[in-house]
């Protein structure tokens, strides 16, 4: 473990031991900059004299890996979860918009008025664009980074299309290019045998990439992603590929790369908006292999900050992205029915008459008539005030520590998360019997 240290202008210095941090703070010559990670500031003047680190980043759809190394050690290193529900919470943004605007009698026509300026993200996707550039700026202003690489794709499309591409980064022998195509079909198939009626039962089967078109006339023996296809080594057999194998004249669906093309987005963009180096997920996974250490999004981090044999952290630093606030003013609860078929109580949504366009022959099973006893009235919440505590924070009630899951009756009680083994769903205290502990939002350290 290791405390970050910044000078009394507030530039970075190398970090320190925690005794040391301690004696600092207790004798006040320093002062608590941050806490995730923990990091102090001089209050004297320094010399100033810093070790350029290097600072790698494993980029990510949902986790993101981090490594800072200099030559003796790695001084950081970590993953960071990042804030799921973004798409959704713009779909429920847009219910409640469309909703309230339809109470107006009439509103002025704006369907002409939008415009998006250059280089316009869809929301969900800037969203991650600016949590990369939030983790780096917030590594930058602790430690001297001198350079940063961050692995722009886990393959390199360009030379999938194009085999005969030349660069500097592509000059490493044949075993890059293949590590490439193949790492992009195991990756593709979710590194699974794609036979559905596969008997091979061992939890580590031995993947081969098999091609598609080898019974058709001529051959189609091409490397292309569409032709290629993951086997493991009990169905890629010679029996199989012959006329009455399964393999003779398949065709199975194979998997789009949505996903794939959306985050390769947000990659190129870091690169292209910073100075940042890039690298391909090939290139690592060799690198990698030559020091076997296995696979991590820390473990990806610390080889494409080019570390080697420097001694790594001790316990590498977890954090989570958090919602900082709930900033919707009104919330819409159905009404509660008991079904009259098993006497389950149900939402009025799930209860609906099932139409869905004027076409009547569009429409699903009328559930309506299966509504009984009503439960509870639907009813509109709206927020008029902000509350002291938020999801996840931290308080003492009871002489135990409770993480907060919302607010009950008008900001007077709390609802908290109950220990494993409770029965009840949520623990409730009033507002005056907790200790806060902990305000947490934004990158927060993950909590045990």
């Amino acid at each position: 473990m290791k405390v970050y240290v910044l000078n009394k202008h507030g530039r970075p210095l190398m970090p320190t031991t925690p005794r040391k941090a301690r004696l600092l703070l207790k004798n006040g010559q320093a002062k608590i900059f941050g806490r995730d990670p923990f990091t102090i500031q001089l209050i004297y003047g320094s010399s100033g004299y810093t070790q350029p680190v290097d600072l790698g980043i494993d980029a990510g759809y949902q986790h993101i890996g981090f490594s800072a190394v200099n030559e003796k050690e790695e001084v950081l290193g970590g993953e960071l979860k990042m804030l799921e529900g973004m798409s959704e919470r713009i779909t429920e943004k847009r219910k409640y918009r469309r909703t309230r605007r339809n109470r107006l009698r009439y509103r002025q026509p704006r369907f002409s008025n939008r415009k998006r300026d250059e280089g316009w993200l869809a929301p969900s996707i800037q969203h991650k664009l600016d949590t990369h550039h939030r983790l780096i700026g917030k590594i930058c202003r602790i430690l001297p980074v001198k350079t940063v690489t961050i692995e722009v794709a886990a393959f390199d499309i360009q030379k999938i299309k194009n085999p005969t591409i030349e660069g500097e980064q592509y000059q490493y022998g044949e075993q890059y290019g293949f590590d490439n195509l193949r790492e992009y079909i195991l990756h593709r198939d979710g590194h699974k045998c794609q036979n559905k009626d596969c008997k091979n039962k061992s939890n580590n089967p031995i993947l081969q990439v098999h091609h598609l078109g080898f019974w058709k006339n001529p051959p189609d023996r091409t490397d292309r992603p569409g032709n290629l296809i993951t086997l493991c080594t009990k169905c890629h057999t010679s029996k199989n590929h012959s006329k009455k194998g399964f393999l003779f004249g398949w065709q199975p669906t194979l998997k789009p790369f949505k996903g794939e093309t959306f985050m390769t987005m947000v990659r190129w963009r870091l690169t292209d908006e910073g100075l940042l180096q890039a690298t391909f997920g090939y290139i690592t996974k060799g690198k990698r292999r030559e020091l076997e250490i296995e696979k991590s999004h820390h473990n990806d981090a610390y080889v494409i900050a080019g570390g080697m044999t420097q001694p790594r952290v001790l316990k590498p630093l977890m954090l989570e992205q958090i919602r900082r606030n709930k900033r919707s003013l009104e919330q819409f609860y159905d009404a509660k029915y008991r079904d009259k078929r098993d006497g389950r109580i149900r939402s009025g949504s799930e209860l609906s008459s099932g139409r869905r366009t004027r076409n009547t022959n569009l429409n699903d099973e009328n559930l309506r008539q299966h509504r009984g006893h009503k439960v509870s009235a639907g009813r509109r919440s709206i927020k008029k005030k902000r509350y002291p505590y938020k999801q996840k924070d931290l308080v003492l009630f009871e002489g135990r520590i409770y993480p907060v899951v919302g607010v009950q009756n008008l900001g007077t009680r709390l609802s908290l998360k109950p220990e494993p083994g409770c029965k009840t769903k949520y623990k409730t205290a009033a507002i005056n019997k907790v200790k806060p502990l902990k305000r947490r939002g934004g990158i927060c350290e993950q909590q045990a």
